[in-house]
């Protein structure tokens, strides 16, 4: 725990950017833990039981068509936004910071992401009840989102699917069953982001 706190420390000099006039007039703020991530056509291959000496025979498929999840979690309420996109770039992050933007307008919502170069693209525009906050180089592990794709991603290990459609289908109906806030907020209240709020 002292090991994944220590990067954190420091984190009211990371927010040091976001100005004090730029957030009196929004009614309420929230933390949000973003990240996004791949699901293809590619089996996710996971363990199974056998009888010793047997080893275990699945179907299998390799292909390289891939669709995106774009996605922020609050740790502090389990509030959550999911965007699928075609692609991981700055242009397709645009799109998710402007609609994320739009939701819940009267919110300021402070954002925990990774250092991708997309991330930080010089085109990008934040919107105004954005901020952005750059967790430490190379540490997943500070970023709970991270346990949200787990979660999908185990859902629909071992399956295949013939269409990118098929697996939209089946990524929507795991959303659907998966993805609450109750759920949301018991897989990303880290200690340590509770303790910042």
């Amino acid at each position: 725990m002292q090991r994944l706190w220590k990067p954190l420390k420091k984190i009211s000099n990371l927010a040091g950017h976001i100005k004090s006039e730029n957030i009196q007039s929004y009614q309420q703020f929230n933390l949000y833990c973003q990240d996004e991530s791949r699901f293809g056509l590619m089996t996710m291959a996971h363990k199974a039981l056998t009888i010793r000496g047997v080893k275990p025979v699945c179907n299998y498929q390799h292909k390289f068509e891939n669709t995106y999840l774009f996605g922020a979690f609050s740790p502090v309420d389990g509030s959550h936004f999911m965007l699928e996109m075609p692609h991981c770039n700055a242009d397709t992050f645009q799109i998710f910071l402007d609609d994320f933007s739009a939701v819940e307008k009267n919110e300021f919502k402070i954002m925990l992401l990774d250092n991708g170069a997309f991330h930080k693209a010089k085109k990008l525009k934040i919107p105004d009840n954005i901020a952005l906050i750059f967790l430490p180089p190379y540490s997943p592990e500070l970023n709970p989102a991270e346990k949200v794709w787990w979660l999908l991603k185990r859902e629909l290990k071992m399956r295949t699917f013939k269409t990118i459609k098929e697996i939209q289908e089946a990524l929507s109906d795991a959303i659907k069953k998966l993805i609450t806030k109750e759920a949301m907020k018991r897989l990303t209240s880290f200690s340590y982001y509770q303790n910042i709020v």
